[in-house]
Protein backbone atom coordinates (compact mmCIF):
# COMPACT_ATOMS: atom_id res chain seq x y z
CA UNK A 1 0.00 0.00 0.00
CA UNK A 2 3.05 2.31 0.15
CA UNK A 3 2.98 3.46 -3.48
CA UNK A 4 -0.85 3.70 -3.79
CA UNK A 5 -0.96 5.78 -0.59
CA UNK A 6 1.51 8.30 -1.98
CA UNK A 7 -0.41 8.41 -5.26
CA UNK A 8 -3.69 9.15 -3.46
CA UNK A 9 -2.01 11.82 -1.30
CA UNK A 10 -0.50 13.49 -4.36
CA UNK A 11 -3.86 13.46 -6.14
CA UNK A 12 -5.72 14.91 -3.15
CA UNK A 13 -3.11 17.58 -2.39
CA UNK A 14 -3.03 18.84 -5.96
CA UNK A 15 -6.76 18.95 -6.56
CA UNK A 16 -7.69 20.30 -3.12
CA UNK A 17 -5.31 23.22 -3.68
CA UNK A 18 -7.04 23.93 -6.98
CA UNK A 19 -10.50 23.71 -5.40
CA UNK A 20 -9.78 26.85 -3.36
CA UNK A 21 -12.10 29.61 -4.66
CA UNK A 22 -10.52 32.30 -6.82
CA UNK A 23 -7.58 32.51 -9.15
CA UNK A 24 -4.43 31.29 -7.37
CA UNK A 25 -2.29 33.82 -9.24
CA UNK A 26 -4.59 36.68 -8.22
CA UNK A 27 -4.63 35.46 -4.61
CA UNK A 28 -0.83 35.24 -4.50
CA UNK A 29 -0.25 38.71 -5.96
CA UNK A 30 -3.01 40.38 -3.95
CA UNK A 31 -5.83 42.74 -4.86
CA UNK A 32 -3.50 45.48 -6.17
CA UNK A 33 -2.00 43.42 -9.01
CA UNK A 34 -2.78 44.27 -12.61
CA UNK A 35 -3.93 41.79 -15.25
CA UNK A 36 -0.52 41.57 -16.96
CA UNK A 37 1.22 40.48 -13.73
CA UNK A 38 -1.53 37.98 -12.97
CA UNK A 39 -1.32 36.50 -16.45
CA UNK A 40 2.48 36.32 -16.26
CA UNK A 41 2.27 34.44 -12.93
CA UNK A 42 -0.39 32.10 -14.32
CA UNK A 43 1.94 31.35 -17.22
CA UNK A 44 4.88 30.77 -14.85
CA UNK A 45 2.83 28.41 -12.65
CA UNK A 46 1.37 26.59 -15.64
CA UNK A 47 -2.18 27.50 -14.66
CA UNK A 48 -3.19 28.13 -18.26
CA UNK A 49 -3.00 24.42 -19.04
CA UNK A 50 -5.98 22.06 -18.46
CA UNK A 51 -6.15 20.78 -14.89
CA UNK A 52 -5.34 17.17 -15.76
CA UNK A 53 -2.27 18.25 -17.77
CA UNK A 54 -1.11 20.38 -14.85
CA UNK A 55 -1.36 17.34 -12.59
CA UNK A 56 0.57 15.10 -14.98
CA UNK A 57 3.30 17.73 -15.41
CA UNK A 58 3.55 18.15 -11.62
CA UNK A 59 3.75 14.39 -11.04
CA UNK A 60 6.42 14.04 -13.72
CA UNK A 61 8.46 16.76 -12.03
CA UNK A 62 7.96 15.13 -8.62
CA UNK A 63 9.47 11.87 -9.92
CA UNK A 64 12.46 13.94 -11.03
CA UNK A 65 12.82 15.41 -7.53
CA UNK A 66 11.39 18.79 -8.54
CA UNK A 67 8.61 19.95 -6.23
CA UNK A 68 8.31 23.31 -7.95
CA UNK A 69 9.58 26.79 -7.21
CA UNK A 70 8.38 28.83 -4.27
CA UNK A 71 6.41 31.91 -5.30
CA UNK A 72 7.51 33.71 -2.13
CA UNK A 73 11.26 33.00 -2.10
CA UNK A 74 11.77 32.11 -5.80
CA UNK A 75 13.82 29.10 -4.70
CA UNK A 76 13.23 25.41 -5.43
CA UNK A 77 10.88 23.99 -2.82
CA UNK A 78 13.04 20.88 -2.43
CA UNK A 79 16.05 23.00 -1.44
CA UNK A 80 14.03 24.76 1.26
CA UNK A 81 12.72 21.41 2.54
CA UNK A 82 16.23 19.94 2.71
CA UNK A 83 17.44 22.98 4.67
CA UNK A 84 14.57 22.95 7.18
CA UNK A 85 13.73 19.27 7.55
CA UNK A 86 16.73 18.45 9.82
CA UNK A 87 15.26 20.81 12.43
CA UNK A 88 11.83 19.17 12.24
CA UNK A 89 13.08 15.58 12.26
CA UNK A 90 15.43 16.30 15.18
CA UNK A 91 12.55 17.82 17.13
CA UNK A 92 10.28 14.87 16.23
CA UNK A 93 12.89 12.28 17.29
CA UNK A 94 13.50 14.05 20.62
CA UNK A 95 9.74 14.25 21.19
CA UNK A 96 9.38 10.54 20.40
CA UNK A 97 12.26 9.61 22.74
CA UNK A 98 10.71 11.67 25.52
CA UNK A 99 7.28 10.13 24.98
CA UNK A 100 8.57 6.53 24.88
CA UNK A 101 10.73 7.10 27.95
CA UNK A 102 7.64 8.21 29.84
CA UNK A 103 5.00 6.01 28.18
CA UNK A 104 6.49 2.51 28.30
CA UNK A 105 7.36 2.42 32.04
CA UNK A 106 4.06 4.16 32.87
CA UNK A 107 2.04 1.67 30.83
CA UNK A 108 3.82 -1.30 32.38
CA UNK A 109 3.37 -0.01 35.93
CA UNK A 110 -0.29 0.77 35.29
CA UNK A 111 -0.86 -2.79 34.04
CA UNK A 112 1.08 -4.36 36.93
CA UNK A 113 -0.82 -2.28 39.52
CA UNK A 114 -4.16 -2.62 37.73
CA UNK A 115 -7.18 -1.12 39.56
CA UNK A 116 -5.03 0.42 42.28
CA UNK A 117 -4.39 4.06 43.20
CA UNK A 118 -1.26 4.03 41.04
CA UNK A 119 -3.29 2.90 38.04
CA UNK A 120 -5.94 5.58 38.64
CA UNK A 121 -3.23 8.24 38.95
CA UNK A 122 -1.74 7.09 35.67
CA UNK A 123 -5.15 7.26 33.99
CA UNK A 124 -5.59 10.82 35.25
CA UNK A 125 -2.26 11.97 33.79
CA UNK A 126 -2.90 10.15 30.51
CA UNK A 127 -6.28 11.85 30.10
CA UNK A 128 -4.64 15.22 30.80
CA UNK A 129 -1.92 14.46 28.26
CA UNK A 130 -4.47 13.69 25.56
CA UNK A 131 -6.73 16.62 26.41
CA UNK A 132 -4.30 19.56 26.74
CA UNK A 133 -3.68 21.33 23.38
CA UNK A 134 0.02 21.47 22.54
CA UNK A 135 -0.03 25.19 21.67
CA UNK A 136 -1.40 25.99 25.16
CA UNK A 137 1.07 23.62 26.84
CA UNK A 138 3.94 25.20 24.90
CA UNK A 139 3.01 28.71 26.00
CA UNK A 140 2.66 27.59 29.64
CA UNK A 141 6.09 25.90 29.54
CA UNK A 142 7.59 29.04 27.99
CA UNK A 143 6.03 31.21 30.68
CA UNK A 144 7.22 29.01 33.56
CA UNK A 145 10.63 27.73 32.48
CA UNK A 146 11.81 30.52 30.18
CA UNK A 147 10.23 33.76 31.38
CA UNK A 148 9.91 33.12 35.13
CA UNK A 149 12.70 30.64 35.90
CA UNK A 150 15.04 31.42 33.01
CA UNK A 151 16.16 27.80 32.66
CA UNK A 152 15.61 27.62 28.90
CA UNK A 153 15.81 30.25 26.13
CA UNK A 154 12.44 31.62 25.02
CA UNK A 155 13.37 32.22 21.38
CA UNK A 156 16.16 31.41 18.95
CA UNK A 157 17.72 28.20 17.73
CA UNK A 158 21.12 26.48 17.69
CA UNK A 159 21.51 23.34 15.52
CA UNK A 160 22.03 20.34 17.75
CA UNK A 161 24.57 18.93 15.29
CA UNK A 162 26.75 22.03 15.76
CA UNK A 163 26.51 22.43 19.56
CA UNK A 164 24.74 19.49 21.17
CA UNK A 165 24.05 20.89 24.63
CA UNK A 166 23.15 24.38 23.46
CA UNK A 167 20.88 22.94 20.79
CA UNK A 168 19.28 20.64 23.37
CA UNK A 169 18.36 23.63 25.53
CA UNK A 170 16.49 25.19 22.61
CA UNK A 171 14.70 21.93 21.71
CA UNK A 172 13.91 20.61 25.19
CA UNK A 173 10.64 22.51 25.79
CA UNK A 174 9.37 22.02 22.21
CA UNK A 175 10.10 18.29 22.42
CA UNK A 176 8.22 17.95 25.71
CA UNK A 177 5.31 19.95 24.29
CA UNK A 178 5.18 17.79 21.18
CA UNK A 179 5.71 14.49 22.99
CA UNK A 180 3.13 14.77 25.79
CA UNK A 181 0.19 13.74 23.62
CA UNK A 182 2.10 10.79 22.16
CA UNK A 183 3.25 9.71 25.63
CA UNK A 184 -0.32 9.58 26.90
CA UNK A 185 -1.63 7.64 23.89
CA UNK A 186 1.25 5.13 23.78
CA UNK A 187 1.10 4.58 27.55
CA UNK A 188 -2.60 3.72 27.35
CA UNK A 189 -1.89 1.28 24.52
CA UNK A 190 0.97 -0.36 26.46
CA UNK A 191 -1.31 -0.69 29.48
CA UNK A 192 -4.20 -2.28 27.56
CA UNK A 193 -1.87 -4.62 25.62
CA UNK A 194 -0.08 -5.71 28.79
CA UNK A 195 -3.38 -6.42 30.54
CA UNK A 196 -4.36 -8.77 27.72
CA UNK A 197 -1.02 -10.60 27.74
CA UNK A 198 -0.49 -11.01 31.51
CA UNK A 199 -3.67 -13.11 31.72
CA UNK A 200 -2.43 -15.69 29.22
CA UNK A 201 -1.29 -19.18 30.26
CA UNK A 202 2.34 -18.83 29.24
CA UNK A 203 2.75 -15.89 31.67
CA UNK A 204 1.36 -18.07 34.46
CA UNK A 205 3.78 -20.81 33.36
CA UNK A 206 6.70 -18.36 33.47
CA UNK A 207 5.80 -17.37 37.02
CA UNK A 208 5.44 -21.04 37.97
CA UNK A 209 9.01 -21.66 36.81
CA UNK A 210 10.17 -19.18 39.43
CA UNK A 211 11.05 -16.26 37.16
CA UNK A 212 11.08 -12.85 38.79
CA UNK A 213 8.28 -10.39 38.07
CA UNK A 214 10.80 -8.16 36.31
CA UNK A 215 11.70 -10.89 33.79
CA UNK A 216 8.10 -11.98 33.39
CA UNK A 217 6.86 -8.48 32.63
CA UNK A 218 9.73 -7.24 30.46
CA UNK A 219 11.07 -10.33 28.70
CA UNK A 220 7.84 -12.25 28.15
CA UNK A 221 4.84 -9.96 28.51
CA UNK A 222 6.13 -6.69 27.04
CA UNK A 223 7.64 -8.19 23.90
CA UNK A 224 4.40 -9.95 22.95
CA UNK A 225 2.30 -6.93 23.90
CA UNK A 226 4.45 -4.51 21.90
CA UNK A 227 3.21 -5.35 18.38
CA UNK A 228 -0.04 -3.32 18.61
CA UNK A 229 1.91 -0.57 20.39
CA UNK A 230 4.17 -0.31 17.34
CA UNK A 231 1.18 0.62 15.21
CA UNK A 232 0.27 3.35 17.66
CA UNK A 233 3.84 4.65 17.68
CA UNK A 234 3.86 4.87 13.87
CA UNK A 235 0.56 6.75 13.78
CA UNK A 236 1.62 9.08 16.59
CA UNK A 237 4.93 9.84 14.88
CA UNK A 238 2.94 11.07 11.89
CA UNK A 239 0.90 13.23 14.26
CA UNK A 240 4.15 14.58 15.70
CA UNK A 241 5.32 15.58 12.22
CA UNK A 242 2.03 17.37 11.66
CA UNK A 243 2.00 18.85 15.17
CA UNK A 244 5.39 20.42 14.59
CA UNK A 245 3.58 23.06 12.51
CA UNK A 246 2.00 24.49 15.67
CA UNK A 247 4.93 23.89 18.03
CA UNK A 248 7.54 25.37 15.68
CA UNK A 249 5.36 28.46 15.34
CA UNK A 250 4.98 28.82 19.13
CA UNK A 251 8.73 28.41 19.75
CA UNK A 252 9.85 30.21 16.54
CA UNK A 253 11.91 27.27 15.26
CA UNK A 254 13.16 27.41 11.65
CA UNK A 255 11.78 24.00 10.73
CA UNK A 256 9.54 22.58 8.05
CA UNK A 257 6.40 23.30 10.08
CA UNK A 258 7.19 27.01 10.26
CA UNK A 259 7.91 26.98 6.53
CA UNK A 260 4.48 25.44 5.83
CA UNK A 261 2.76 28.10 7.96
CA UNK A 262 4.55 30.89 6.09
CA UNK A 263 3.61 29.25 2.78
CA UNK A 264 -0.06 29.10 3.81
CA UNK A 265 -0.08 32.75 4.87
CA UNK A 266 1.55 33.74 1.57
CA UNK A 267 -0.66 31.46 -0.59
CA UNK A 268 2.54 29.81 -1.82
CA UNK A 269 0.81 26.84 -3.48
CA UNK A 270 3.92 25.08 -4.86
CA UNK A 271 5.51 25.14 -1.40
CA UNK A 272 2.32 23.87 0.28
CA UNK A 273 1.94 21.01 -2.21
CA UNK A 274 5.58 20.03 -2.00
CA UNK A 275 5.75 20.10 1.81
CA UNK A 276 2.57 18.08 2.33
CA UNK A 277 3.68 15.45 -0.19
CA UNK A 278 7.13 15.27 1.44
CA UNK A 279 5.66 14.83 4.94
CA UNK A 280 3.31 12.13 3.61
CA UNK A 281 6.30 10.34 2.06
CA UNK A 282 8.26 10.37 5.35
CA UNK A 283 5.18 9.22 7.27
CA UNK A 284 4.62 6.34 4.83
CA UNK A 285 8.29 5.27 5.04
CA UNK A 286 8.11 5.19 8.84
CA UNK A 287 4.91 3.12 8.83
CA UNK A 288 6.40 0.72 6.28
CA UNK A 289 9.43 0.25 8.54
CA UNK A 290 7.16 -0.40 11.55
CA UNK A 291 5.11 -2.95 9.59
CA UNK A 292 8.32 -4.82 8.76
CA UNK A 293 9.29 -4.86 12.46
CA UNK A 294 6.16 -6.84 13.39
CA UNK A 295 7.98 -10.09 12.57
CA UNK A 296 10.41 -9.53 15.43
CA UNK A 297 7.72 -8.88 18.05
CA UNK A 298 5.18 -11.44 16.81
CA UNK A 299 6.69 -14.68 15.41
CA UNK A 300 3.26 -15.70 14.07
CA UNK A 301 3.55 -13.06 11.35
CA UNK A 302 5.25 -14.12 8.13
CA UNK A 303 5.84 -12.02 5.02
CA UNK A 304 5.58 -13.81 1.70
Amino acid sequence: MFIPTLGIVAFMVFFMIHLIPGDPAAVILGPGADKEDIEALRQALGLNEPIHEQFLIWIENVFKGDLGTSVLTHRPVMNSIIERFPVTITLSILAMLFSLTVAIPSGILAAVYHNTKKDYLFMLFSILGVSIPNFWLGMVLLLIFSVNLGWFPATGFVPIWEDFFAGLKYLCLPAITLGCFMAAVVARMVRSSMLEVVRLEYITHARAKGLSEFKVNLKHALKNAFAPTLTTIGIQFGIILGGSVVVETVFSLPGLGKYIVNAIYSRDYPAIQGCILFVAFIYSVINLFIDLMYVYFDPRIEYQ
